[in-house]
């Protein structure tokens, strides 16, 4: 009996005294090495990691690790996985989220901040949340360009005949359609074998994922035409709310916190990939908008007509442009 006391507490004091069992908070997301979902990741990571009691940990997996966007929601959904950063994928979880893709309404960052107040928290994040998606922090994916190997896009006219790579989104492939080219849904993982085999004449992305995925490789030209401006969503899925209430609220807060480093990081990006991407021997050409925006007039009046109360949110959201 003596015997059996001596090695119950034996067995007690190892259990004491071994570390803790890592508990993985997975984040996955479908950015490159470069681009700004792994730096704005990593930057979260390491401030969010700064803080959270042992054993958590939040370990990041971005060049799509875990799975592309419409896999990352699903396993969320499992919960497999329990933070990712979707962006123009969204709009398959409600309908309003294509206000996103809805070309030249968001002007700049600045408005974009307002828009987050008073269109994505009140309206947006419940429809997510309704879906099983909570988001902790509304981040960037950024303006977007076109790349291509056929020729410079100077206007509409320009994409007809181009086959072109666009992410899963309803409107983003209406947008180009009504513009004339010919787009396709694929995802990020996919698009530079496409470009380089020739599959598909070109893409279109903010200049951080084009450098991140190094499409200027295998693309001959970059038009800034800087036609739609995509959020990206910290979200959290279905195991979120199982964590403590302490670590949630790490999270939470460093999610929020790390905003104000994306918009600052992704401005500064703008500036510097230019010039990473001519140096590869692309060439890069400005594009007089105004032609984009008349061309466009039937896709808001479409997605008007066919989103319920969304006209709304639109002339919300073009208010709080004025002045930007």
């Amino acid at each position: 009996m003596h015997l059996l006391r001596l090695t119950a507490v034996a067995a007690a004091v190892a259990l004491v005294s071994a570390p803790l069992q890592a508990r993985e908070i997975t984040f996955g997301h479908v950015g490159g090495p470069d681009s700004l979902f792994t730096d704005t990741a990593d930057h979260f990571a390491e401030l969010v990691n700064e803080r959270l009691p042992e054993p958590y940990e939040v370990v990041v997996f971005g060049s799509s690790q875990l799975g592309t966007d419409s896999e990352l929601l699903q396993r969320m959904r499992l919960g497999t996985v329990d933070l990712a950063l979707p962006s123009t994928i969204m709009s398959s979880v409600s309908d309003e989220f294509g206000l996103f893709e809805l070309p030249y309404l968001i002007q700049d960052r600045e408005h974009m901040k307002r828009v987050e107040e008073e269109i994505v928290w009140p309206h947006l994040a419940p429809l997510a949340e309704q879906n099983g998606y909570r988001i902790l922090a509304v981040w960037e994916n950024g303006f977007r360009h076109i790349t291509n190997n056929r020729r410079a896009i100077n206007a509409p006219e320009d994409l007809r005949g181009i086959k072109l790579r666009v992410p899963q989104g309803v409107w983003r492939v209406r947008m180009f359609e009504e513009w004339g080219a010919e787009p396709s849904p694929m995802s990020l993982s996919e698009v530079f074998m496409a470009l380089q085999t020739g599959v598909m004449d070109g893409q279109e992305n903010p200049l951080a994922q084009i450098v991140g995925q190094r499409f200027q490789e295998v693309q001959n030209y970059l038009s800034l035409t800087g036609h739609v401006y995509t959020p990206a969503y910290l979200t959290a899925g279905r195991r979120f709310n199982n964590l403590p209430e302490e670590v949630q609220e790490i999270i939470l807060e460093a999610a929020q916190e790390t905003q104000a480093f994306v918009y600052e990081h992704a401005a500064q990006l703008d500036e510097d990939l230019i010039e990473v991407i001519r140096q590869a021997r692309t060439e890069v050409n400005e594009v007089d908008t105004s032609v984009f925006i008349e061309a466009s007039a039937s896709i808001y009046e479409a997605f008007a007509n066919e989103v319920p109360g969304s006209q709304e949110l639109i002339d919300r959201i073009l208010a709080l442009g004025e002045g930007s």
